[in-house]
């Protein structure tokens, strides 16, 4: 396995870890538009309309839900497990696409854990050090986690 892909599995795994739905979203528009070959794989369901419009809804309500006052912490057992599970799935299926061995999922989900308690504490540091509403940092980490997923597909599309 190549240094780039390691590096791909990471950053898909991290942005899982700011917003576990993102990284699915983004990997199921790619492979429906032909970004990434799942065609081949176990996982080619994921390039469905059905499979893109739902992760696609899932990612959105992610967004809202984030910004509600009363949503649980990130790090809480059912957040931050399925921010494990989603990045390593995502990363599962950057593996399928390079025809890698799918056991280093795992980095995927690692880095997710790390993206969790990272993108808390930055999140709760610039919230306290600039005083601002808590919105106005969580739209940028949205943003943040669909360019981190796109750059992981971009650096497996052209390895």
């Amino acid at each position: 396995m190549n240094p780039s892909l390691i590096l791909s599995v990471a950053l898909i795994g991290f942005a899982a870890g700011l917003r576990g739905l993102t990284p699915l979203a983004v990997v199921a528009w790619c492979a429906y538009l032909g970004c990434l070959n799942l065609a081949e794989t176990p996982f080619s369901f994921i390039s469905s309309p059905v499979f893109v419009a739902g992760f696609s809804f899932l990612a959105i309500g992610e967004y809202v839900w984030d910004l509600l006052p009363n949503t649980p912490n990130r790090t809480a057992a059912p957040g931050l497990i399925s921010r494990i599970l989603t990045g390593s799935f995502a990363a599962v299926c950057l593996l399928a696409a390079t025809n890698n061995n799918l056991s280093f999922c795992i980095l995927g989900g690692v880095a997710a854990i790390l993206g969790a308690f990272g993108g808390l504490q930055i999140r709760m540091r610039l919230g306290r050090s600039l005083g601002v509403n808590d919105a106005w940092i969580a739209i940028p980490e949205d943003v943040i986690a669909i360019v981190m997923s796109l750059s992981a597909i971009c650096v497996v599309a052209t390895a």
